[in-house]
């Protein structure tokens, strides 16, 4: 791979291994990032392509219930910013690529819609038009169809319509050493923060709540290994070591460490995933990682500052 362009993803704060994913990205011969915020990521980029975001341009967004949403314009976007399906055409235009390449994002849709008809993900029977009208739209929506507002109500995607349980079995023994220092590291989010921060780490109130990285342990194993709430501890394994302030609490099992992957730099809980992948769903593996934990040195945790 010799060309990269990344759309709105922080990879090398929110990839698996990321100190390995940065060190690729480094080996591109082009690096692009389309985004609105310069990101941990987009600060690698070889071209930075500023973009609109959600509340600058007209479209639709799919809830985790299913929900299709209709999204409006409410602001106007900065000079400069350009829509990603702008970018996408005009890149198509530029390379000489077949087909019709709208910037319509009321076009767009009507081509999803036609396209996923019959699949799986069937968009078929909405449209911009539609959704205008208050409709309230659950996924899948075929043509004809008043929608899904519960999938699988009735019956599961098999010809018999029945789920299927399947026992899983680990393929592959742990890859770390095993020690009387060691946790299994689970990694997630906090109320303050959202994905890899690159936003809500330059909101101050919300920096403010949560400037630092912290580790949550038990209170058992916080004794086992002499250490205290608000103590600086070191995360470490194979692929690098991360300092987190130790947050002790109840509500976590004795045998795990608890990572929040919302900060950068020195303080990215993705230093120390693997990047292993189920081999169906192609999801990372976050939630196996072994690591060894220890007491650290009175110095400073890492802290991020608010970009202005």
């Amino acid at each position: 791979m010799h060309a990269l362009l990344v759309h709105g993803s922080n990879v090398v704060v929110s990839a698996p291994d990321a100190d390995s994913v940065a060190q690729r990205l480094g080996r591109l011969q082009l690096l692009v990032v389309c985004d609105f915020f310069l990101s941990e990521t987009a600060q690698l980029a070889d071209v930075v392509l500023p973009v609109t975001q959600w509340a600058e341009e007209e479209g639709t967004m799919t809830s985790l219930e299913g929900r299709v949403l209709r999204r409006r314009r409410a602001l106007a976007a900065p000079a400069g910013a350009r829509s990603e399906l702008w970018i996408m055409s005009e890149l198509a235009r530029r390379v000489d690529a077949p087909g019709t390449w709208s910037t319509d994002p009321a076009e767009v849709f009507d081509e999803l819609a036609l396209a996923s008809e019959g699949g799986p993900a069937d968009y078929s029977g909405l449209s911009h038009e539609l959704l205008d009208t208050g409709l309230t739209a659950h996924w899948p929506f075929p043509r004809g169809s008043r929608g899904t507002p519960r999938l699988f109500e009735e019956r599961f995607a098999h010809d018999d319509g029945r789920a299927r349980l399947v026992v899983v079995h680990p393929r592959r023994e742990r890859s770390e050493p095993s020690g009387a220092a060691d946790l299994t590291l689970i990694t997630g989010r906090l109320l303050e923060h959202y994905q890899s921060g690159a936003q809500t780490r330059r909101v101050p109130e919300l920096l403010a709540a949560r400037p630092e990285l912290t580790a949550q342990l038990h209170p058992a194993t916080a004794v086992r290994l002499g250490v205290s709430d608000g103590d600086p501890i070191e995360l470490r394994n194979t692929r690098g070591a991360v300092r987190a302030r130790a947050e002790v609490t109840a509500g976590i099992r004795h045998d795990t460490v608890f990572l929040p992957f919302h900060y950068p730099g020195d303080a990215r809980a993705n230093l120390l995933t693997e990047g292993v992948t189920d081999p169906i769903s192609a999801m990372p593996e976050f939630k196996r990682t072994r690591v060894s934990v220890h007491a650290a040195s009175d110095t400073p945790v890492v802290e991020t500052a608010v970009s202005r």
